[in-house]
């Protein structure tokens, strides 16, 4: 969500002077809408964001990893920024220029879940990035707001870097509770072409909720393959020209202090930034697994149960959950982060992400180490990793199948 130009001195006085028996304690029922919310253009949410890499060498310093290429965590800080501040234009206007206070407002948005980021070609240093985006889908009280990276030339786009989609939420400022979001006007055959992507979008993250298997058993043909992995990997090590590494020994952690400079517009730490340290985790621990540089395949969803409270302690848990057979081309890694707040009186921590990453080796090459599930918790993650990889094949097919535009 949008960082905040509020300093937070003034958030300190701010947060001491209110009472501890507000609303904001103590929700109550939301008010129903006076009048109906006028409706929004499509087009009219577009915005984006530039970054002149190619013209600017002092801007290409700060966003240079060791290889030579971007920080992909960096972009996608910028992105969450961007889908933000997309869904308050939604809600507020194409002339509005400032936010301004979110309680003087009535109504704030945040991000509920990214459905996916898809890397469509190499993110390229050489050329200017253009991210843009625009609400493509509205229900009651959600967005759906479509996102792009682009390589810019002299002549103008050179080619698509990267698609996603973020769904954001609409909450009373004062109850907390969901509030309506303005209705979409769409203007042409495009626009009703994305409305319905968008729409498909929400219907298959609601499927993939209730198929979810914290909620129900894996099916027949998983369970049966879930079995056959067991009695091909788990009961041989090494035999086979391949290394079975158990799911339990791929974790690695950071445990950070959460200060007020990466804070929002809701005094809550931004979601880009928590984005960021949840990919650079992931990348590293891709890369130790498969012993090799690695390069971003999507960012296959995060959901955002609760927010980070300034001041916190979070400890970010990275975990290898899936990876292709030995010998298959080419190789991937499916890596998990979440996310947890650490009460340090009690130690007991809670869940506030979950993010679900994809890698490959850069040369091409199978994974030859294989990960694992060794307790049922563990079979339960695998099962969810495979069942994001295929996923992902799926929608990579869809949009290569569709002709250029």
């Amino acid at each position: 969500m949008l960082r905040t130009p509020m300093l937070w001195s003034e958030a300190l006085l701010n947060a001491t002077s209110t009472s501890k028996s507000s609303s904001e304690d103590h929700p109550v029922e939301a008010p129903a809408p006076e009048q109906p919310l006028p409706p929004r253009y499509m087009h009219d949410t577009y915005a984006e964001i530039l970054l002149p890499f190619a013209s600017s060498p002092e801007l290409l310093e700060r966003y240079t990893n060791a290889w030579g290429g971007l920080r992909t965590g960096m972009l996608m800080e910028h992105l969450d920024s961007l889908a933000g501040s997309i869904s308050y234009r939604h809600m507020l206007g194409p002339d509005v220029e400032t936010l301004g206070r979110i309680r003087e407002r009535g109504f704030y948005m945040v991000t509920a879940s990214v459905d996916r980021l898809d890397v469509l070609a190499p993110l390229s240093p050489v050329r200017d990035i253009r991210l843009s985006g625009m609400v493509i889908y509205t229900g009651t009280s959600s967005m759906e707001v479509a996102v792009k990276m682009e390589a810019l030339g002299a002549s103008g786009v050179e080619n698509t870097l990267l698609l996603g989609r973020f769904s954001m939420v609409c909450r009373d400022a004062q109850t907390r509770k969901a509030r309506p979001v303005n209705p979409l006007i769409l203007g042409s055959r495009e626009e009703t072409a994305l409305y319905s992507i968008g729409e498909n979008a929400k219907k298959r993250r609601q499927s993939l909720a209730l198929r979810s298997l914290s909620r129900v058993p894996p099916s027949s043909t998983e369970a049966e393959e879930l079995h056959s992995v067991y009695l091909q990997y788990a009961q041989d090590n090494g035999l086979s020209g391949y290394e079975r590494v158990w799911m339990g020994e791929t974790n690695l952690e950071k445990t950070m202090l959460m200060f007020p400079q990466e804070r929002n517009v809701h005094q809550k730490i931004f979601g880009g930034y928590l984005m960021r340290l949840a990919y650079e985790l992931g990348f590293a621990n891709a890369s130790l697994f498969t012993r090799s540089h690695v390069t971003f395949m999507s960012l296959d969803s995060i959901s955002f149960a609760k927010p980070v409270p300034i001041g916190s302690i979070l400890r970010l848990t990275s975990q290898i959950l899936h990876t292709t057979p030995p010998g298959e081309l080419p190789g991937v890694v499916h890596v998990g982060v979440q996310a947890n707040v650490v009460d340090v009186r009690t130690g007991h921590e809670q869940t506030t992400n979950d993010f679900r990453f994809t890698w490959y080796p850069d040369d091409g090459a199978a994974v030859v180490r294989q990960v694992v599930p060794k307790t049922y918790q563990e079979a339960m993650l695998w099962l969810e990793g495979k069942r994001a990889l295929e996923m992902g094949n799926q929608i990579r097919g869809e949009r290569n199948k569709k002709p250029s535009t």
